[in-house]
């Protein structure tokens, strides 16, 4: 199984990093954004891990609807 990590181009709030976290997860996508948010507000760190995901994984090119 070659699995790999994409942002979300159908399930996207921002840029679709959380969404594509959670499917190579294989968890619930609101799991994922209630933890980086959490990690945003008190370590501050996770905003800019966002931007830096943002510009370094891929977009998954497959729109789900």
């Amino acid at each position: 199984m070659d699995k790999k990590l994409y942002r979300s181009t159908g399930n996207k709030m921002i840029a679709g990093v959380c969404a594509g976290v959670a499917n190579y997860l294989n968890v619930d996508v609101t799991v994922v954004r209630l933890l980086w948010a959490v990690v945003s507000l008190f370590a501050g760190a996770g905003i800019l891990a966002y931007l830096l995901a943002w510009f370094i994984i891929p977009e998954d090119n497959i729109i789900e609807g």
